[in-house]
């Protein structure tokens, strides 16, 4: 007979025990994820009354498999279009809770004498609450629909793409020892430039692909086709330098704007749902009783801290960015945690060997506590709300009330700020349009170059090289330069006050040589034509391109398709 393998045997205890809990957890009404981490904990060799797992690192690989699933299901759900129609309260609330909660947690760690990066990374910890199992909450609790929910959510999307940001401070703060601005700016826009590169192709490709093969779409064939763009997704994530995480949630926010979203939800949310509980079976082995016994008191202290912290902090970040007080306190309420990013950040600082040994256990007990009391505390801020309210003066009442507002401000009149939607709308258009010319020539310069030099000699590769640069990125450098220049409010402000022509005027100048620097940058780095003949052949290509009805047309459809694409949930809808 032959032997089974220790990953299958694991597997088995795992799910024995997670389904058994569950169950439990079930019949007493309680959070299921709590039930994950007593299951991880009674199957971990730190319980030795019972059988344990023997491959540790085989039963990591798969909860890292569970955090991308999680953070995919939950792009699925919510979009970046939904983040912007919630307008500035959660970006407002997000970073006030975040800079608040990192102080709250850096004071904590000094408090008990630990060690500078110590502080540092659990003030990181603390200022990120956990998207899975609030998600998870608010399903088990039917409130998914509320608006103070959807604001929660938004808020947790917002952190999580913060927390990109975060850990690649943390993590250049832990090799240099110090804050290197040069660094985090281009790790920064390194993030953006990829954040806009890959939604704006995704939108344009995913939507068509998927409308080609329709037809031939099954239940089997859509499940493996999303799992195949995730995990795609998730390589490139990789390769660039992201988490896999991130690069499944962002795959899931390109999906969820296709009218494929829910039937592709419905079908992940089984692999999700098991390797979700793995994740989380995976957290509760790293529980420690002798760790948790010996640091009780700072463990305590912590959970104050998140307790106060962000009930306070958030509170006052949700009223800040125009929510009325109950709205705030049920957004505040919902926050009182810590989870995934605070592993992720915890093992992060391990692997560096910048954090002590004693931190990963303390998290792990803190978010066992707070991820018990998630429910308790999203039902404890009605009653709060109406105890604060009968005792606040009238005269904060009327004000608070006056200061709120349950809805995004509505748009104000383009008569009286032309000039702001203006500029606005051309820097928006400048931006995408930069970053999709600079992936192409980069695209162009790493692939086509090497392959074209083998083909031809000197000089004509680089011409070739070139001028396929050039004709790739021409209607979206048309667009860079054009596009806007005919609209409604540019026509108002130029028909207008003759006041507003001059910083128009320097406005399309502007765009002209952004156009004529990408030129200049393909002839600089190919053909290396500088001086008289390089202004003539940059004058005349810009020239073309300007006056190229083709690319005129060429542009317009790729923005219909684009805006189509981006549209498509809504109209069905």
């Amino acid at each position: 007979m032959s032997e089974l393998e220790p990953l299958i045997a694991d597997l088995a205890l795992i799910l024995i025990c997670a389904g058994a809990m569950t169950l439990l957890f079930k019949r007493l009404k309680q959070p299921v994820v709590l039930g994950y981490i007593v299951a991880g904990f009674l199957a971990s060799p730190n319980m030795s009354y019972m059988p344990s797992v023997t491959d540790l690192h085989g039963v990591h690989l798969w909860s890292e498999i569970g955090v991308i699933f999680l953070l995919f299901s939950l792009g699925l759900e919510f979009s970046f279009r939904k983040i912007l129609r919630m307008g500035a309260t959660p970006l407002i609330a997000a970073f006030a809770v975040i800079m608040g909660m990192m102080l709250v947690g850096t004071f904590t760690g000094y408090a008990f004498g630990w060690s500078q990066m110590d502080c540092i990374y659990l003030g990181g910890m603390l200022a990120m609450s956990s998207t899975t199992i609030i998600f998870k909450a608010f399903d088990d609790m039917g409130l998914r629909q509320k608006r103070f929910a959807g604001l929660v959510l938004s808020v947790l999307i917002i952190e999580d793409i913060l927390a990109i940001v975060l850990m690649v401070m943390l993590s250049t703060l832990a090799v240099s020892k110090e804050f290197e601005g040069s660094q985090m700016l281009m790790s920064i826009l390194k993030l953006v430039f990829f954040l806009v590169l890959w939604f704006v192709v995704g939108i344009y490709l995913i939507p068509l692909f998927l409308r080609k093969v329709r037809s031939l779409m099954t239940d089997e064939t859509m499940l493996i086709v999303a799992l195949a763009l995730c995990f795609g997704m998730v390589v490139i994530a990789s390769a660039v330098g992201f988490s896999a995480a991130f690069g499944a949630f962002i795959m899931g926010s390109i999906l969820a704007e296709t009218v494929e979203a829910e039937k592709i939800e419905h079908l992940v949310n089984p692999v999700k749902d098991l390797f979700g509980a793995i994740f989380f079976v995976s957290v509760g082995m790293m529980v420690d009783v002798a760790l948790i016994v010996r640091y009780i008191v700072p463990i305590l202290c912590i959970i104050a801290a998140i307790m106060v912290g962000h009930t306070v902090l958030s509170t006052c970040g949700f009223l800040l960015a125009g929510q009325p007080l109950k709205t705030s306190m049920q957004c505040s309420f919902s926050l009182t945690q810590i989870g995934e990013f605070a592993f992720i950040l915890a093992s992060m600082g391990t692997s560096l060997g910048v954090t002590s040994d004693f931190l990963y256990p303390i998290v792990v007990a803190v978010s066992v506590f707070t991820t018990f009391t998630t429910p308790y505390m999203i039902r404890l801020a009605s009653p709060v709300y109406g105890f604060v309210e009968r005792r606040l003066p009238s005269s904060w009442r009327a004000k608070l009330e006056s200061y709120a507002t349950d809805e995004p401000e509505p748009e104000t009149e383009v008569e009286q700020h032309c000039l702001r939607d203006y500029l606005k709308q051309t820097a928006v258009t400048v931006f995408i349009y930069s970053v999709l010319c600079m992936a192409i020539i980069g695209l162009v310069l790493y692939f086509a170059e090497p392959f074209i030099a083998r083909m031809l000699s000197h000089p004509w590769d680089a011409v070739v090289v070139a001028a396929l640069s050039v004709l790739l990125i021409a209607p979206f450098l048309r667009s860079l330069m054009l596009k806007g220049n005919r609209s409604e409010t540019f026509l108002a402000l130029w028909n207008g006050d003759r006041f507003y022509r001059a910083p128009l005027v320097a406005v399309q100048v502007l765009r002209f040589l952004m156009g004529a620097a990408f030129v200049s940058y393909i002839l600089g780095r190919t053909v290396h034509w500088i001086g008289m003949l390089g202004i003539l052949v940059v004058i005349f290509v810009v020239f073309n391109i300007l006056f190229s009805r083709g690319l005129q047309k060429q542009g317009d459809m790729l923005e219909k398709t684009f805006n189509d694409n981006l549209n498509q949930r809504e109209q069905k809808e």
